[in-house]
């Protein structure tokens, strides 16, 4: 059960998302009159006809689907989920009270990068803590379970839906530059999530396949693998290695495999994700002067 228990870490993590995602809305999308998507751009939407704090309507907008998506979110998924939105509300009633302002009308472009950075990096923060802040996340999945279409299918056209009723108070030129937020939004979502995992996957075939293993696990520190691979010429079988290192640790990389073998077939992909010793836990320390 220690696993499925909510770290501080995480709810340090998705504090300090919101109030990023906070101060994007609060300072730069309403200030600079952008829209927003999902449920957030409701409540910009019911600022807008109604004049009403979206601090108050994103925590009342989501206590019901909270409540009626409960037994669709895991246990702890819903905590965070509950956490979450109520540090989003907190951040926005905040944030529109600090005599902080950025106001970009003269140039649209940078309030529409600033808002997807700001929003991006935000929502990043609060997905890799494995937090939601409700709102469009929770009907997606209900969709999901009850009618088999896929969240980001469900996500984008709810998206469309507010931010077509949202020119009702956008002219198209902010239309345009929202969209340009959304885009770097979620961008910068993605970047943020897999930030610290983001690494390279390589495949080595050369008949040196065991020196270069060799010196890959003694100078890089990193695990191989040798798979199984049939050339398609001479139909003869070969060793393959398959490694994972950082980005930094590439070049190195590439030298010891031109050490041993100049003529090897390298081919490097980029990895989305990786979970395991030395990326998402503790790697061993090394000093300048070889292991310890």
């Amino acid at each position: 059960m220690t696993e499925n228990r909510i770290k501080w870490q995480d709810l340090a993590l998705i504090t300090a998302g919101c109030m990023l995602y906070g101060l994007g809305l609060a300072s730069i999308n309403i200030q600079n009159h952008l829209a927003e998507g999902g449920i957030t751009g409701i409540t910009l939407l019911l600022r807008y006809w109604f004049q009403i704090d979206p601090a108050y309507t994103t925590l009342l907008l989501n206590i019901p689907l909270v409540i009626f998506g409960y037994k669709y979110l895991g246990k702890q998924t819903l905590l965070l989920t509950i956490f979450g939105t109520a540090m989003l509300s907190l951040s926005l009633w905040c944030w529109q009270r600090i005599p902080l302002q950025i106001n970009l009308h003269h140039d649209l472009f940078i309030a529409g990068v600033l808002a997807g950075l700001a929003g991006g990096f935000g929502s990043g923060l609060i997905y890799r803590a494995g937090g939601t802040t409700g709102g469009s996340d929770v009907i997606a999945r209900i969709i999901e379970k009850e009618k088999g279409i896929s969240m980001g299918r469900t996500l984008l056209l709810f998206d469309v839906l507010v931010l077509t009723i949202s020119l009702s108070y956008l002219d198209i030129r902010h239309m345009m530059y929202t969209l340009l937020a959304s885009f770097i939004f979620t961008q910068v979502v993605d970047f943020t999530q897999a930030g610290a995992y983001a690494a390279k996957g390589v495949l080595i075939i050369s008949p040196e396949f065991t020196n270069i293993a060799q010196q890959i696990m003694t100078d890089l520190d990193r695990g191989v693998s040798y798979l199984p691979a049939k050339g398609g010429h001479q139909r003869e079988t070969k060793e393959m290695i398959y490694c994972v290192v950082a980005p930094n640790e590439l070049v190195t990389l590439k030298r010891i495999i031109q050490h041993h073998d100049p003529h090897a077939f390298v081919s490097i992909l980029n990895v989305h994700e990786v979970i395991g010793e030395g990326f998402s836990y503790q790697r061993k320390v090394r000093s300048i002067f070889g292991k310890k």
